[in-house]
């Protein structure tokens, strides 16, 4: 097997099994603490802001408008519809802007 084959089955590995270290841990527990909980909330919006930031704050016009409206998109429709929108529109704007 190539070496790049090895390195995509063994991230998915380890990918797996700190995702599951953490379920276990957690699993151990009869009530989590409020704070704890509060935190493990707050996860899902941290890891999209490190996505979205440096895109953000480098991006050219085409990045911009496809942010802008995946934004637009978010406020009344899903994620996965966000995801689309926000894809099509940075396709479609590397076309035409340059």
């Amino acid at each position: 097997m190539s070496t790049t084959l090895w390195i995509i089955l063994w991230g998915a590995v380890l990918t797996y099994l700190t995702r599951i270290g953490g379920h276990l841990v957690l699993s151990r527990f009869e009530r989590i603490h409020p704070r704890v909980e509060a935190g493990l909330n707050a996860v899902p919006a941290a890891v999209l802001t490190t996505l979205v930031a440096p895109v953000a704050v480098s991006a050219g016009p085409a990045e911009l408008l496809a942010l802008f409206v995946a934004g637009l998109v978010s406020l009344r429709a899903g994620l996965l519809a966000m995801f689309l929108t926000g894809a099509v529109v940075l396709i479609a704007a590397r076309q035409f802007i340059s």
